[in-house]
């Protein structure tokens, strides 16, 4: 016994196997009556990080003592220096992912155990805390960022970004909690790669479309494709929500789940309070992506005759209106769903011949419309829900930065015409 607590205990073992079964003797072994036959081990309980006890076994000495020091010096340690010793790094991340349930959003969660399961275990799950070291986890990272994936491809940089952001977390929190006493998934290399951004369908990027039918990986309608689609859809029963989505682009979910209670009608006023989301199939409600997320939308007088008339509508097909009712709802009155949303989105920009863009790109056009419109950068992230400027920034640049050139063309154009100038852009280049 290494322990006065009756928690640890030294035996000898070996390796002999029973000629029929092929099973291990262990300690049962005839042969380890001769000092010499065998290997020592203990057995200790140690005290786990989730407030149990964890039976943690040991072996390989060469004698008595050397099996009783090392059990008593592993009975010393604090509980997280134990949990470090003992733990592999499997053990924890799913235990991390299990203290997350409740505090972070359904969906976020079920994306890290994706990559949990998916990338983190396979190549780091087998190590202990104690002896994951920076060079353990660069080893790691590099071998995911030589996996394909989908397509033939390498895994995207921002894939990887992701990955390595997970860990980052589980193993800040370890360190937290005392577990080990720096974080490895720190000041790693990882591949540069820029995000996606959006290009904006003008006429020259529609007619290569049209021709080769290669697209942009994320585009969106200039003006006059989304004035277009916007008229086309006017008798649509849910035009007041594509409407939205185009002029103060909430998200999908946010708009499925918008009650009447969220719309102050008379302040011209929308708040956004929750979300639907759906996970393993199943819809639920939930609070917005982010802190940020939560917010009251300001609206103008042509979007508040439109939700008034919708509101009438709904009061004369079902005689009232149920503050706590959803806003936008099927013919029998069943809540829209977000994934229903998208298709039936997809199935009007088809039907109607224009260049496809997905339901969230209506968030890409909505921020060209505010900063075409003048709106700063800030008022912009408020309203599409960004918990930082950057975001909003390093998303929608390009969208910004179109839609700003149209915006100076218009403004010269009518100063132009206002002061009855007449003025060429080839006599101002010969000029």
């Amino acid at each position: 016994m290494c322990t006065s607590d009756g928690l640890g205990r030294v035996y000898r073992r070996c390796g002999c196997r029973d000629e029929e079964t092929g099973k291990q003797f262990g300690v049962r072994c005839e042969r380890l009556a001769d000092l010499s036959h065998g290997r020592w081990y203990f057995s200790l309980q140690v005290p786990g990080v989730d407030g149990g006890r964890d039976r943690v076994r040991r072996g390989g000495f060469a004698t008595l003592a050397e099996a009783e020091r090392a059990c008593w010096e592993l009975a010393q340690l604090p509980g997280p220096e134990a949990v470090a010793r003992t733990w592999t790094v499997r053990r924890w991340l799913r235990f991390w992912l299990s203290e997350l349930e409740g505090r972070l959003r359904p969906t976020t969660v079920l994306n890290y155990r994706s990559i949990v399961e998916k990338y983190l275990i396979p190549h780091l799950g087998r190590f202990r805390l104690s002896k994951l070291r920076v060079k353990t986890v660069q080893r790691a990272m590099d071998a995911i960022c030589r996996q394909v994936v989908r397509g033939g491809r390498l895994i995207s940089p921002g894939s990887v970004s992701r990955i390595r952001a997970v860990l980052r977390s589980a193993l800040s929190e370890a360190r937290r909690q005392g577990i080990v006493g720096h974080n490895p998934a720190r000041n790693l290399r990882l591949p540069n790669g820029a995000r996606p951004h959006a290009v904006v369908w003008d006429d020259e990027h529609e007619v290569v479309w049209r021709e080769t039918g290669v697209r942009p990986r994320v585009a969106v309608w200039d003006l006059d494709n989304l004035a277009r689609f916007l008229e086309v859809v006017r008798d649509d029963p849910l035009f007041v929500l594509w409407w939205l989505v185009a002029l103060r682009g909430p998200r999908r979910g946010e708009m499925a789940g918008l009650r009447w209670e969220d719309i102050d009608l008379a302040a011209g006023e929308l708040t956004i309070r929750e979300q639907v989301i759906v996970i393993g199939g199943r819809e639920h409600l939930g609070p917005p992506k982010s802190v940020a997320g939560v917010r009251t939308l300001a609206l103008d007088e042509a979007t508040v005759k439109l939700l008034w008339e919708l509101w009438h509508e709904q009061r004369r097909r079902r005689g009232g209106v149920d503050p706590k009712r959803r806003v936008f709802v099927h013919a029998n009155g069943r809540p829209v769903s977000p994934d229903w949303l998208t298709r039936r989105f997809a199935k009007l920009v088809k039907q109607l011949g224009l260049p496809p863009v997905r339901l969230h790109d209506l968030r890409h056009a909505a921020a060209g419309l505010a900063s075409a419109a003048g709106v700063d950068l800030k008022m912009i992230q408020h309203d599409l829900g960004h918990a930082s400027p950057v975001t909003t920034a390093e998303t929608y640049i390009y969208v910004f930065k179109k839609m700003a050139k149209e915006a100076v063309r218009a403004s010269a154009e009518l100063l132009l015409s206002h002061a009855k100038i007449r003025m060429s852009l080839e006599g101002a280049s010969q000029a």
